[in-house]
């Protein structure tokens, strides 16, 4: 009585409790293989807003995209949105990520929904599955179209050109699209991926394939950088887009939350010059909402910040200063 317990069995009760429930948590957040590597689970919605499609055929404010302005995935789609030119074409509804439940809501009833999963249940009356962003929704309906972003900026790149501000703007010209596609085919895995693989993994030897995988990959990116403008030559692409939300977000979030910190993009000769000439592509910096990423990883992934202390910085003003990239990839590529 009146003694302490002793530091040790402190320490080791703590480190078990705590072990047991992140365990329990990450298998929620990030599934996992055997060898405790992040999987991550495919898209359930795969339609297409086309010509040839009856059910879902374009049209100006039809169609409506649900994004959360800290994910990566939906940010994609914002920024094809805004190079088009769609912005009165395709409505945009944020939705906030909720820390408690590790889902996303809407700031007030939307719909008569106060989440995404309860929108997905209205699309699909019984659905259970993930309900994440983006969300490519028709409003005539009342279904989801699609939650690929992959997919999704594929169709407003080309489907909506009718009504596009700026429809002679090809992100995926059929020249390049052998280019564009060994780059997505590269960049997914190790990169747009592989940064959630280092934050996720639940071994020590899945974080270290990851990592070793992302920053090879983000030596050759620098490199080939160094000769081209963008990743297929002077022609900014969907395969640049892609690469795009997670290059912004890389020193603000992945370097230290996720445990990406052999380099940071900024510390790259190429890499962090070309980060800056995507952001200062018209319409991109209006789609970059800083405070947002923060809030969404440091406020809301708990088993990664327990605490849910958001960091001040950085400051993203570099991010203006002049990129001198305009005499690169004058010869567009057509391979990798």
């Amino acid at each position: 009585m009146g003694k302490s317990l002793p530091p040790k069995l402190i320490i080791g009760l703590g480190k078990f409790a705590w072990t047991t429930m992140w365990n329990v948590m990450m298998s929620n957040l990030a599934p996992r293989s055997q060898e405790g590597a992040y999987i991550r689970p495919e898209s359930q919605f795969r339609q297409e807003v086309s010509d040839a499609d009856a059910s879902f055929p374009p049209a100006p404010q039809r169609y409506r995209l649900y994004v959360g302005l800290g994910c990566p995935w939906a940010h994609r789609t914002l920024v094809v949105r805004a190079l088009k030119g769609l912005q009165d074409v395709i409505d945009v509804v944020v939705v906030q990520p909720l820390a408690t439940t590790g889902g996303w809501v809407f700031a007030s009833e939307h719909q008569g929904c106060k989440s995404l999963a309860d929108l997905y249940r209205l699309a699909q009356p019984g659905y259970e599955g993930r309900s994440t962003v983006p969300v490519l929704w028709d409003t005539q309906t009342q279904k989801i179209v699609n939650n690929e972003s992959a997919e999704i900026i594929v169709m407003l790149n080309a489907a909506f050109n009718h009504w596009a501000e700026y429809p002679d703007l090809d992100l995926y010209p059929d020249p390049l699209r052998p280019c564009i596609d060994q780059w997505n085919e590269k960049i997914y895995p190790a990169v747009n991926n592989g940064v959630y693989r280092c934050g996720f993994a639940q071994t020590q030897a899945a974080y270290d394939q990851a990592c070793t995988e992302l920053f090879q990959t983000l030596d050759e990116l620098d490199a080939t950088l160094a000769t081209r403008r963008y990743l297929c030559g002077d022609q900014v692409t969907l395969a640049d887009v892609r690469l795009f939300p997670t290059l912004f977000r890389f020193d603000v979030v992945y370097y230290g939350l996720f445990k990406c910190n052999r380099r940071r993009i900024q510390d790259y000769p190429h890499l962090g010059f070309y980060l800056r000439d995507l952001y200062q592509l018209p319409g991109v910096a209006e789609t970059c909402n800083l405070e947002a990423v923060k809030e969404s990883y440091y406020g809301s992934l708990f088993p990664l910040n327990p605490g849910g202390i958001i960091p001040a910085g950085p400051d993203l003003t570099s991010l203006t200063a002049p990129h001198a990239r305009e005499h690169l990839g004058q010869v567009p590529q057509q391979s990798i």
